[in-house]
């Protein structure tokens, strides 16, 4: 009887921890959205300089990370995650202005997929591996020639560096409390970013419009989907996180579709599906199971990237 009580009061709060997981999907996907439209008045560099800078003042204000008391190996850390971070978000953003939303996260995706497959000790895995690379075959019946071989390379080389920013959020997370060393990564990131955007933006970044979307674009692709997750994370296994971060494409797809009038053909559709599930299924059979510190890596990287 006791055990029925148990299960039954931990039910609401697991079924709250999905809903915070994909409120924080929705939120990051549809603020990738809001950026695409912000680039023809900002520019690709121009949007990426305010959603890191803006983002990053917010995350220093609400953290106020203390800076004394590290070593030169733990700032080394935080400048490799904020160089992660920023090639991250510049090649992402270069990438959705040239294709698609859904297939950009997609084939985004791949990055931490791999990671995840190489890390496994199954065979299994190495076969979701495989259900991956199917999915992205039928992206191409869909017209690779659709897609612009140059957004296809960027996506690619964007999840290449999610791989890249999962393992050093890892060990930033592992040196820094709380969420520390993220906000002093996001610093850097701003600040490797800044002079590119300047140039491409100019004064057109100073206009009050503008400042005011870049705000909503920093609040709704990080702020708020990291607050989400990490409140989710408090409330589910790390595995069952991971699965529902796994939608990311799907949703992707939709916030595309829905804000950027972005159609798919029904095999690109079928495509994403197939990355998702076999995304799903690497983690199911991930051995061992990821640790909490990896599982939020994972975490903040589609936040902080978008």
């Amino acid at each position: 009887m006791s055990g029925l009580r148990c299960r039954a009061a931990r039910a609401p709060g697991r079924l709250g921890g999905v809903a915070l997981v994909l409120g924080g999907a929705l939120s990051a996907q549809f603020g990738s959205a809001l950026a695409a439209l912000l680039f023809p008045h900002t520019g690709v560099a121009g949007a990426i300089t305010l959603r890191l800078t803006i983002g990053a003042l917010l995350m220093l204000a609400v953290c106020r990370p203390r800076l004394r008391g590290y070593g030169r190996g733990d700032w080394a850390a935080v400048v490799a995650f904020g160089l992660a971070l920023a090639g991250m978000n510049s090649l992402f953003y270069q990438a959705i202005e040239r294709i698609p939303l859904g297939p950009a996260v997609t084939l985004e995706v791949l990055g931490p997929l791999a990671l995840s497959v190489v890390g496994a000790r199954r065979v299994a895995a190495w076969c979701w591996a495989g259900l991956a690379l199917a999915g992205v075959a039928l992206l191409g019946q869909g017209g690779f020639d659709r897609l612009d071989p140059a957004g296809v390379a960027l996506a690619l080389a964007a999840g290449t560096m999610w791989a890249a920013y999962i393992v050093c959020s890892a060990r930033v997370g592992a040196r820094f409390p709380r969420v520390d060393g993220l906000a002093l990564a996001l610093a850097v990131a701003a600040l490797v970013t800044l002079p590119i955007g300047l140039v491409d933006g100019g004064s057109r970044l100073a206009h009050p419009a503008v400042l005011g979307v870049g705000a909503g674009l920093a609040l709704l692709a990080s702020m708020l989907p990291y607050s989400l997750e990490l409140a989710a994370l408090r409330r589910l296994p790390t595995a069952t996180f991971a699965v529902l971060m796994s939608l990311g494409p799907a949703i992707a797809a939709l916030a595309g579709w829905l804000v950027l009038d972005q159609t798919l053909h029904p095999v690109e559709v079928l495509g994403i599906g197939l990355v998702v599930a076999a995304s799903a299924g690497a983690v199911r059979a991930a051995t061992p199971p990821p640790s909490p510190a990896v599982v939020s890596a994972a975490a903040a990287a589609p936040t902080a990237r978008r």
